[in-house]
């Protein structure tokens, strides 16, 4: 049997070997890609078909570049482990070599968020480009006098000696030093969301030292929201430098970026200082989920994906309390000297404590090590024999989200949906302390105390997540009695939504129409927590629908929902108070959940008709 037919072989012997899958029901891994009350990742249940030819090598080989990019992903999660597994020629001693294709890696393998931000899978347009620069490369190799062996080229490929168990390979370390990085990894996350809420705690007074209006104040939210929507696009940067580069060079400039607030002597330095804190912060988002799946594998890595994935969502909802006792207590910069130390703990910490985990770099340097020792220049990483560059990368991350958002229509309008919940969200840092000062008298730090709603409903939805699990596991049960074939589709994913839906609606009417000053202050914070938990649920099943509907393009589907999300986040409170104002509390609460209730539907409809949507599709998997 030659090696194509080897390659073909496996892949039709394991059609779930994509990050994405979840087609058994023994090894679902919706937390996996962060499926948590109002996680930002995703879990598939479909893998892209990877069509075969009987005729036509050409064919075959297309396919085969195919099938290698969508295994490839399995990076979303982590670099899958490599093994070695050959039979070495007499008198050669390869222990550290690895079999793999009989073609040059030319492939760098995306790296996911579980917080709903990514970069794209290579796209199929610049495959046949870059196998024609492999194939320059090695003619300009060929013509410098380097013989080129293909068998050569394969054993001398460097991977994990064992599996998980090779010494270097992160998901060998100590449990207690994984869940010591989970655990820094988890704080950063929250402390960067926790920073964007909490600056909402300082307009009364930064408001009155800088003589400005309340509008111009929330510039200072709005841009450090948009800042985090540009972070789907550190994951690039990541794949060639490493993880831990990233944390420590983001982290640093998001410490750095607080210093000119903390200082600040006017509103245009304090805003323009946010936009950059979001951005310098937002790796921790699009980044930090890969880790877990460096350090875990799929049948471990559940209860740490759900810690991650909730972390970034308690930030918001605990930021107004704390920065209501600061503010209420002491000055208004004693909110960002809290940050500062808060950052510079957790940027030692990130020193000290977190190592690199991305498995393509440690291959790089086990490589390096191996020719260092050994004085061999033929022991090589997978990595090595990439052809793309960062300024490719970058390009191919930008376009193909814009080409989801405009082409796909389920794609579009479940962003719509999730960016308006977010914008809801946002949009109550400001109505919240208009109404309870307003009806009840409440000082900076009660108001804080109402978003706790918000936060008890998030870490309920999180507990929840193992129903979600087995109502999809159900529907692919039942869809095995009907047609004998135990398989999850991607609308599966959408149960969540679909009860999701009336409990936003309905608990945005039971806030808006509680708010009066003779109903008592715990009833519109009820209201609020049955939003929360609705929202979340929302989250869940968006993400991971996107996922399992776009198992190519999922990272571009994720980061086409980040940044639609954000910029309407960013954008609600800037019209927010003026709305509750001009409407009165009751009813500018009630125009958002009539905006709801009108995509109250879309989730039912894309439930029992997303598959003959999908039949039409360009980009979304097909049954």
């Amino acid at each position: 049997m030659n090696e194509l037919e080897k390659v073909e072989n496996y892949h039709a012997i394991q059609p779930n070997s994509e990050a994405t899958q979840i087609n058994s029901p023994t090894h679902d891994v919706d937390l996996e890609k962060g499926q948590l009350g109002g996680s930002h990742g995703a879990s598939g249940s479909t893998t892209p078909q990877v069509a075969r030819s009987a005729t036509g090598h050409n064919e075959k080989e297309n396919d085969i570049d195919s099938a290698s990019l969508s295994s490839q992903t399995e990076d979303d999660i982590g670099f899958a482990p490599i093994s070695t597994h050959q039979t070495h020629p007499p008198n050669q001693h390869r222990p550290t070599s690895r079999q793999s294709h009989n073609t040059t890696f030319s492939h760098i393998s995306r790296s996911r968020s579980h917080n709903g931000f990514g970069v794209d899978d290579l796209e199929d347009e610049t495959e046949k480009a870059e196998e024609a620069v492999d194939a320059a490369a090695a003619a300009a190799r060929s013509g410098a006098g380097e013989t080129i062996n293909d068998d050569e080229e394969k054993r001398f490929e460097v991977g994990w000696e064992g599996g998980d168990s090779d010494p270097l390979n992160p998901r060998s370390m100590a449990t207690w030093r994984k869940w010591i990085i989970i655990a820094v990894l988890s704080v950063g996350s929250f402390a960067v969301t926790h920073a964007s809420a909490i600056y909402t705690a300082t307009y009364t007074q930064m408001n009155a030292e800088f003589h400005c209006s309340r509008i111009v104040a929330t510039l200072g939210l709005s841009f450090f929201v948009l800042g985090i929507a540009l972070g789907p696009f550190w994951s690039p940067l990541a794949e060639f430098y490493g993880r831990r580069p990233i944390y420590i060079c983001s982290f640093a400039g998001f410490l750095i970026w607080l210093i000119p607030s903390a200082v600040a002597k006017n509103i245009q330095t304090m805003v323009i200082a946010r936009f950059f804190q979001g951005l310098a912060g937002s790796a921790f988002l699009s980044v930090s989920g890969g880790t877990v799946g460096d350090l875990f594998s799929r049948d471990k890595f559940q209860l740490p994906m759900a810690i991650f994935a909730l972390s970034p969502f308690i930030g918001p909802a605990t930021g107004p309390l704390v920065g209501g006792l600061i503010n209420t207590f002491t000055t208004w910069r004693w909110t960002y000297y809290f940050l500062i130390i808060w950052a510079g703990v957790l940027l030692v910490c990130v020193l000290v404590l977190v190592p690199e985990t991305y498995h393509p770099i440690l291959l790089k340097r086990k490589a390096a090590d191996l020719r260092k020792t050994t004085g061999d220049n033929r022991y090589h990483a997978p990595i090595e024999r990439t052809t793309k560059s960062v300024a490719s990368t970058l390009g191919y991350s930008l376009l193909r989200p814009f080409q989801l958002l405009l082409l796909e229509p389920m794609c579009l309008i479940l962003d719509i949906y999730s960016a308006v919940l977010l914008g809801v969200l946002y949009l109550f840092f400001g109505a919240f302390p208009l109404v309870f000062r307003t009806n009840h008298g409440f000082n900076l730090w009660q108001v804080g105390l109402t978003f706790m709603g918000l936060g008890v409903s998030m870490v309920l939805a999180g507990c929840i997540t193992p129903f979600w699990t087995r109502v999809r596991n159900g529907l692919a049960e039942k869809r095995f009695k009907k047609t004998g074939i135990m398989k999850g589709e991607p609308e599966d994913q959408l149960p969540p939504v679909i009860v999701g839906a009336p409990l936003i609606t309905g608990g945005l009417f039971m806030f808006g129409f509680s708010t009066y000053p003779w109903v008592h202050w715990i009833v519109p914070i009820i209201g609020s927590s049955i939003f929360g938990l609705g929202m979340s649920f929302a989250f869940t099943g968006i993400f991971t629908f996107l996922v399992d509907a776009y198992p190519r393009y999922a990272a571009s589907a994720l980061a086409t929902n980040a940044l639609v999300r954000c910029s309407f986040a960013a954008a609600f409170p800037l019209f927010g108070i003026q709305m509750y104002e001009k409407l009165g509390f009751q009813w500018a609460t009630a125009l958002l959940a009539f905006i709801t209730l009108a995509m109250m539907p879309f989730p039912y409809i894309f439930f029992v008709f997303g598959k003959r949507i999908r039949a039409r599709s360009r980009f979304a998997a097909r049954s």
